[in-house]
């Protein structure tokens, strides 16, 4: 048993760790929403593996070991082979819209990233069913397995590029091969494909196909198109894949809002790519500040057209463009916040020579921290707190992140940043302009909230908003503006021929005079956003503008349903780029899901024989069903929420994730002989351990929030580690109702486990990309509370079931 113990923990680790592995890639060949996918991915080879077993129990029962070692031989293969070829499938996410193929390829994206994960369930799935008498012991073995592969991937990320962290994970199924071949009755042939396996990976055959096949459309992709253009500098971390891009042919000129007025050339930049999009620019600088006069003909430009000699706060200085923009106009003081330390050190080390040394301005501090914690732990305040451009055109005109959480533009945020300004003091945000506008007026309507949170009555006399062809930026002053700060705000814009769409007494005449549109749709749009109906208005508009919350921080989703007819209609006609592509791309996984879990684990499983008592079936398998449904559901919101405290998406899924899994692991193992003691009280097992999930859950409902906010700058360790401290006992009570639940079912119907195995992994299925959707629509806290109710219905099944069982299972 402890090979066994010992082999399940290690396939587990590389199950884990080759999700997030995927994810990881994914979110540079592809886009990140892609991370769902994944998760579901995982599960589904979960489920189909109980269908597996099921229909081969008798054959793979007695060669247990044999068909252990086989199958994680394979996950070692497949781990490999499965992600050279996934990034060969000529998927175009793009295209969705209006390429019905592009749909069918996604479903061949979904069906070849499924098969290493097949492979690592059957080898838990055959320990769960061939060993049925030590399930509980065989479950934490897994789930502690998977939180310490979530912890191995996050470290081998910050010392390895994705391929090679690749063939670190494959190492771990192999390795769990050899374990269970040594009393294996097949050992001579498993030896054999181990070695060649083995002999073929220290050659480097494989690792010659793993390179990284980054989507044409990134914004990567479309620099190296251009002559001469060459990559310079790769580098990686858990946060991003940095590539820095030079073109001495065709110069990089980025300027984002740059006004057609300017007399002023951009001087030679490098672009600097996070995960092959979302450009940012390192500029060449001598010193000399005209020769970066061009900075000063920016929208960003307007807060210090207002400002005298301001404190400045910056807050995600990527390639520093921002920091210069500050140093430009005079700035007294720059502090400068950065997430990720590697794009830092390009600016302050590797191509600091050719920045100009900005960042060893004596005016310029810089601070690698989230922006939102960076705010949270400073006791400073701000003349300008300046947010600029974050992600790429490109991207944001596509949709690409409407499924992601931003917590930067959310009412909460705004807040807080208000509140580090000083009186007089104003917040400036840019962003990409999109027709018919979207983003824009999603931003005043957050804006406009914050400021009544915060008591303002009239939030417009605060509110200022000027575009250029192809952004906007946005002032939101601590106080009103004066009449002298209006009047150079219009002569700032006139002068570039930028547009005013909003400040304090407009006219509509004042609008729409330059980059002329069909309608002054920021003007009109702030007006009725600012007016007595303007939750009328938001509801009639066709894209989704209501503000952004912590509770629902897809800042990026505009999707409305009762708009998709009508933009359908007119997808071959320009109307595709008004749908937010991600956004169908989830709602194809659920139903990709929906199919897949039919086909591959209910389907076959309806052709296994039951021989069980009458009503197991229907009532033990809408007890797994629930269980699916509501342990993602609680996971799924929590991951999401704690991006929040984490800092990053990938941080939020490793840590919380482990957390869950190996608490969840330890539940399981503690779950018998507490349902030993309790029984003995005459008390539920399953019935008390949802009673704890509700009463925690519903307490961390209220309590984060304030959690987050007193803690969210605090250090990155400290973080972790009060993120597992806060998982832990709710993940502990979570891990044992399942398993309690299969040793119900292995005294009364022992057929049923692969069943219960393959319907737990269904709902886990559809789960995984269902609590997304609910999360987008409703907000986390709806996700969490349907997961209570779906989780105290599953208790009442068994309740009733193990009641008409005498004597009880869990003490034969």
């Amino acid at each position: 048993m402890r090979r066994l113990f010992t082999a399940t923990l290690i396939v587990s680790a590389g199950a884990i760790g080759y999700e997030l592995l995927l994810m990881r890639v994914l979110s540079i060949v592809q886009w990140h929403h892609f991370a769902y996918m994944i998760i579901s991915l995982a599960l589904l080879g979960y489920g189909a593996s109980g269908t597996f077993i099921a229909l081969f129990k008798s054959r793979l029962e007695s060669r247990f070991e044999t068909a252990f070692a086989a199958s994680a031989l394979l996950f070692s293969i497949t781990m490999v082979a499965c992600f050279a070829l996934g990034q060969r499938v000529p998927f175009n996410a793009l295209e969705v819209v209006w390429d019905s193929r592009q749909f069918l390829n996604l479903s061949l994206i979904y069906l070849v990233f499924f098969v290493p994960f097949f492979f690592a369930a059957t080898c838990i799935g055959l320990a769960f069913t061939c060993r049925r008498n030590d399930i509980s012991r065989i479950y934490f073995f897994d789930l502690f397995g998977a939180g310490l592969g979530a912890v191995l991937l996050i470290a081998a990320l910050f010392a390895f590029v994705p391929q090679d962290t690749l063939l670190v994970l494959m190492t771990l199924p192999l390795i769990a091969s050899v374990i269970m071949s040594t009393r294996s009755s097949a050992r001579a042939p498993l030896v054999a494909v181990q070695l060649v396996w083995l002999a073929l990976l220290v050659s480097g055959i494989p690792q010659n196909q793993l390179g990284l096949r980054v989507s044409e459309y990134k914004g990567l992709s479309q620099t190296l198109q251009v002559i001469d253009s060459r990559i310079l500098d790769v580098s990686s971390s858990p946060l991003g894949l940095l590539t820095v891009v030079e073109s001495p042919t065709v110069p990089i000129r980025h300027a984002p809002g740059l006004s057609f007025n300017t007399r002023h050339v951009p001087p030679e930049q490098l672009a600097v790519f996070t995960d092959a999009d979302g450009m940012s620019a390192i500029t060449r600088f001598d010193g000399d500040l005209n020769s970066v006069g061009y900075l000063g003909d920016m929208t960003a430009a307007l807060p210090y057209a207002l400002l005298d000699r301001p404190n400045v706060l910056v807050l995600g200085a990527g390639g520093g463009s921002d920091v210069l923009l500050g140093l430009y106009h005079g700035a007294n003081s720059i502090e400068a916040v950065e997430l990720n330390p590697q794009m830092t050190r390009l600016v302050s080390e590797t191509y600091a020579d050719f920045a100009g040394f900005v960042y060893d301005d004596p005016r310029v501090a810089v601070h690698t921290s989230e922006a939102r914690g960076f705010v949270a732990r400073s006791d400073m305040q701000y003349d300008l707190i300046h947010i600029g451009l974050l992600d790429s055109f490109g991207a944001s005109g596509a949709g690409v992140h409407a499924q992601s959480e931003s917590y930067i533009y959310t009412v909460e945020a705004i807040r807080e940043y208000l509140e580090h300004t000083t009186p007089g003091g104003m917040l400036a945000i840019t962003r990409w302009l999109k027709l018919p506008p979207r983003d824009g007026l999603k931003l005043v309507a957050t804006a406009i909230d914050a400021l009544r949170m915060m008591g303002v009555s009239e939030p417009g006399q605060q509110l200022a908003v000027i575009r250029s062809w192809n952004t906007s930026t946005m002032l939101i002053k601590h106080g009103v503006f004066t009449p002298r700060e209006i009047e150079t705000m219009q002569e700032f814009a006139e002068s570039r021929s930028f547009d005013t769409a909003w400040f304090p007494g407009i006219q509509a005449s004042d609008a729409n005079r330059f980059n002329r549109l069909n309608e002054a749709y920021i003007y009109d749009g702030t007006k009725a956003l600012l007016g007595p109906r303007a939750d009328e208005f938001a509801e009639r508009y066709k894209f989704y503008i209501q503000p952004a919350s912590d509770n629902r921080p897809y800042y990026f989703h505009f999707f409305k349903w009762a708009t998709l007819p009508e933009v359908v209609a007119l997808r071959r006609v320009g109307g595709a780029g008004l749908i937010e592509w991600s956004y169908l791309i989830l709602i194809a996984t659920l139903l990709q899901a929906v199919i897949a879990g039919l086909v591959l684990i209910l389907l076959p499983l309806s052709r296994v024989k039951r021989n069980w008592r009458a009503g197991t079936g229907p009532r033990m398998g809408a007890y797994f069903l629930l269980l699916g449904l509501a342990f993602l559901f609680i996971e799924m919101a929590f991951i999401q929420k704690f991006i929040l405290f984490l800092s990053h998406p990938l941080y939020s899924v490793a840590v919380v994730l482990s957390g869950f899994l190996v608490f969840a692991g330890i539940g399981s193992a503690w779950s018998e002989s507490l349902a030993r003691v309790l029984e003995g009280r005459g008390r539920s097992p399953v019935a008390v351990a949802v009673g704890v999930i509700a009463l925690l859950t519903i307490v961390y409902v209220v309590v984060l929030p304030l959690i987050f906010q007193r803690c969210i700058g605090f250090s990155d360790p400290v973080k972790v580690v009060m993120t597992i401290a806060l998982i832990a006992p709710l993940a502990v009570s979570m891990g044992m109702p399942f398993p309690l639940g299969l040793q119900h079912v292995a005294a009364t119907a022992p057929n049923f486990i692969p069943w219960a195995w393959g319907i737990n992994g269904f709902a886990s299925v559809v789960s995984a990309v269902l609590a997304t959707l609910l999360a987008i629509e409703f907000g986390f806290v709806f996700v969490i509370m349907a997961a209570l109710v779906l989780y105290a219905v599953a208790a009442m099944i068994l309740s009733t079931s193990t009641g008409t069982t005498s004597p009880s299972p869990l003490h034969q």
